[in-house]
């Protein structure tokens, strides 16, 4: 478990790999500053080493560019994957000044944000397919977030019957983590990050 904490969020990630696999398909970053937070999970298309070097885009990208906009990133990540297998990903970003969320995802990420003071669930749809090299048509959206909103960002590894359920009864982000972990059975590779937008 990696865990991340800052006065404007708290969050809590995991991964791992297929069964009988070393390394994990799936790769996760985080960037934090004092002005925004973005997190983005790649899940490389197959398994092993070769979806790895797909997905391990994210890393590249992030560390060098974090200060671009969604949709530069987004691109960035696909022209990335040119002679690669491609990956499904998404990637979200915190400003912390302006109180907004902003998402994109193409492939079979799934992504929540849970309102406690109103209990209602935001899913953005994601677009269909994967990033492959290819022109991408990207479909970024903008939210507002209120203190301690929840969110949950996961790859397809990790299969939940009812978000909604499990974030509500959950209440915190640590909590929330627990209880994933403690109810799924994943014999793929897998990636959940849960937390929480304090102020």
């Amino acid at each position: 478990m990696e865990e991340i904490r800052h006065e404007n969020v708290e969050a809590y990630a995991y991964n791992a790999a297929k069964k009988g696999n070393y390394e994990s398909g799936d790769s996760y970053f985080t960037v934090l500053t004092d002005d925004y937070f973005i997190c983005s999970v790649a899940d490389g298309l197959g398994s092993g080493p070769v979806a790895r070097e797909s997905s391990q885009v994210i890393p590249q990208i992030l560390k060098e560019y974090h200060h671009e906009t969604i949709d530069q990133l987004m691109n960035r990540f696909n022209g990335l994957m040119m002679q690669k297998r491609g990956a499904a990903v998404a990637i979200f970003k915190v400003d912390f000044k302006k109180r907004t969320l902003e998402y994109s995802c193409v492939g079979n990420i799934r992504f929540y944000l849970y309102r406690r003071e109103t209990d209602e669930v935001i899913y953005p749809l994601p677009v269909m397919g994967y990033l492959s090299g290819r022109p991408q048509k990207l479909k970024t959206q903008l939210y507002t977030y209120v203190e301690n909103d929840l969110f949950l960002i996961h790859s397809d590894g990790v299969d939940l019957r009812n978000p909604k359920a499990m974030m509500r009864r959950a209440g915190a982000p640590r909590r929330l983590y627990e209880d994933i972990l403690s109810s799924i059975q994943t014999g793929d590779d897998a990636t959940l990050i849960s937390g929480s937008l304090l102020h």
